[in-house]
C-alpha cells in the first residue's frame, strides 16, 4: 500500500528528571542494588527502569488528577498508564506521596472514562492528532480506536490500589456503571453498539489502523464475549472477540464485583459484575479454544464465533502469554501451558529468535522484532517453583539486560540480530514492567544458580 500521507510522528527528547523520588522509592532501588551487586548490569537497569515513569512521565493537574504521558508520544493510554504505574503499587500503604500519586491516576482514569469510554488515548489539552478519522474524536481524545483492555486496566489498578490501602480515591460506581453499559452493548455489537471506527487510507501506517465493513469491523456472532475493534498494540483485530482481553475483563470484573461489595455493600452491582464476568468466561471457554495437532487444546488469540479462529500471540499485555499475570487462570493450567508452547514456538507468527534474543513480538513492528514487555511477560509467567523456570527467569532478565544498546532502559522493540536497532526509546510501560519483574524476581535472580 502506497501512503501519501501519514499523521505527524512524535519523538521527543527524554526529559531530565522531573520529579524527585521519595525515600522509600530510594530505599527499593538501594535495597535491589545491594540485592544484585554481583549482577551490575541488571543492578543498572533496574536503577534506570524503576524511576523511570515516576520522573518522567507525571504531571500532576491543578485538580490533584495525574496525567501520564507514555513516553515519547504525549497522550495518555489508559492502558499504558495503568502498567506504568504497577511498581509502585506496593508503596501506597506506607508512602503517602506514592499513594497519593496512584490515587491521581486513578481519578484521571475516572474523568477519561467520562469523556469518553471508547477512547483509548487522551490529551494532556485539548488537540486534533486525529481529527481525519471517522467519526472525529472529541477535542480531549488523542485517539478513539475502542480497546477492551481499555476498559479493563483502570479497574484493575483501582482494584490493587484497594487490595494495597483498604480504599478508593473516590466513589467508583459511576464508573463501572458506565463500563458496564459499554460492555453490555458489544456483547452483541451489531444489534446493540453505535461505535464505528474508520480512518482514511491516506492516514493508515499499517492497513490495521482502520476497520473493515464500514468501520464495524469483521462479521461475528454473540458469543457471550465483548466485541473489540483493537488489540491493546491499537491495531485491529482480524477476529472482534479478542481472547486476551475477554479473560482480562473476567478477572477485572471479579476485582470490581469484590471492591463494591465490601466498599460499598452494593450487591446489586457486584451481583451485575459477576454476572458478565461469568457469560464472558463461558465465551471463551466454548468459543475461544481449539484442537493444535501439535498442542492439543490452546486458546485462541481472536475469535468470531462463526468457528473461525486465529494462531498466535501479541507482545502488548493482555496477551495470551499473560493470562496467568492477569489472574485468568493459575500458571500450571494445562490449556495455558499448551497455549504457552504454541507462542514460543515458530508456530506463532510473531515469534522471533535471533542472535541475541528469542521472543514474541508484534504486527504492530512489522519485521523481526523481539519487545521486551514479551520477554518480562514470560519471566512473569515462568515456573519460579521448578529448577528450569527460575533458569529461564534468570535468563531471560539477562537478555533484557545485555540487549538495551547501552542506554539501560527498555524500548518497545529490537531487532533480535542487532539490539542496536530498536524503536522508541522512550517507552515508560516497557520500563515499569522491567522493574515489576525484577522486584517480583529478586530472590530467583540472587540465588546461586
Amino acid at each position: 500500500m502506497t501512503h501519501t500521507v501519514t499523521p505527524p510522528v512524535h519523538q521527543d527528547p527524554m526529559p531530565a528528571p522531573q520529579r524527585a523520588l521519595t525515600p522509600l522509592q530510594t530505599g527499593v532501588i538501594s535495597r535491589v542494588q545491594a540485592h544484585l551487586s554481583g549482577q551490575p548490569a541488571l543492578a543498572a537497569l533496574f536503577a534506570s527502569c524503576y524511576p523511570n515513569t515516576w520522573q518522567t512521565t507525571l504531571d500532576t493537574l491543578p485538580d490533584g488528577r495525574v496525567f501520564v504521558q507514555t513516553g515519547d508520544i504525549p497522550a495518555m493510554w489508559l492502558r499504558d498508564s495503568a502498567a506504568q504505574m504497577s511498581p509502585y503499587l506496593p508503596l501506597c500503604a506506607a508512602d503517602p506521596v506514592v499513594r497519593g500519586a496512584v490515587a491521581g491516576v486513578i481519578r484521571q482514569h475516572v474523568h477519561l472514562l467520562s469523556v469518553d469510554p471508547y477512547a483509548n488515548a487522551f490529551n494532556r489539552e485539548p488537540g486534533d492528532e486525529y481529527h481525519f478519522d471517522r467519526p472525529a474524536p472529541g477535542p480531549w481524545v488523542w485517539e478513539r480506536k475502542y480497546e477492551l483492555d481499555s476498559l479493563c486496566y483502570p479497574l484493575w489498578l483501582a482494584w490493587r490500589y484497594w487490595q494495597v490501602t483498604d480504599e478508593a480515591p473516590l466513589d467508583l460506581r459511576p464508573t463501572l456503571h458506565t463500563v458496564l453499559e459499554v460492555l453490555h452493548a458489544e456483547q452483541d455489537h451489531d444489534a446493540r453498539s453505535a461505535y464505528t471506527f474508520e480512518r482514511p487510507e491516506a492516514y493508515c501506517v499499517l492497513p490495521s489502523d482502520t476497520l473493515t465493513r464500514g468501520g464495524r469491523g469483521a462479521a461475528h456472532h454473540p458469543t457471550g464475549m465483548i466485541w473489540s475493534g483493537f488489540r491493546p498494540s491499537d491495531d485491529a483485530c482480524t477476529y472482534p472477540y479478542l481472547v486476551p482481553a475477554n479473560a482480562f475483563a473476567v478477572t477485572a470484573l471479579e476485582g470490581a464485583a469484590a471492591l463494591v461489595r465490601a466498599l460499598y455493600g452494593d450487591e446489586t452491582l457486584a451481583g451485575r459484575c459477576e454476572e458478565i464476568a461469568g457469560q464472558i468466561r463461558s465465551g471463551i471457554e466454548t468459543h475461544g479454544v481449539t484442537e493444535h495437532p501439535t498442542f492439543g487444546r490452546v486458546y485462541a488469540y481472536e475469535t468470531d464465533g462463526l468457528g473461525n479462529h486465529l494462531l498466535m500471540d501479541d507482545a502488548n499485555v493482555p496477551s495470551l502469554l499473560s493470562l496467568p499475570y492477569l489472574g485468568y487462570c493459575a500458571p500450571g493450567d494445562p490449556t495455558y501451558l499448551n497455549t504457552r508452547r504454541l507462542i514460543l514456538s515458530s508456530e506463532n507468527p510473531h515469534y522471533h529468535a535471533g542472535a541475541f534474543a528469542a521472543g514474541v513480538s508484534s504486527p504492530h513492528t512489522p519485521g523481526r522484532r523481539v519487545w521486551p514487555i514479551a520477554l518480562c511477560m514470560q519471566a512473569l509467567t515462568a515456573d519460579a517453583g521448578t529448577p528450569e523456570g527460575r533458569a529461564e527467569i534468570r535468563a531471560l532478565l539477562g537478555t533484557l539486560a545485555a540487549t538495551t544498546a547501552g542506554t539501560d532502559l527498555m524500548h518497545e522493540s529490537f531487532n533480535p540480530d542487532d539490539p542496536a536497532e530498536y524503536s522508541r526509546p522512550w517507552f515508560a510501560w516497557a520500563n515499569s514492567l522491567l522493574a515489576e519483574t525484577i522486584l517480583t524476581h529478586l530472590d530467583v535472580l540472587t540465588e546461586r544458580a
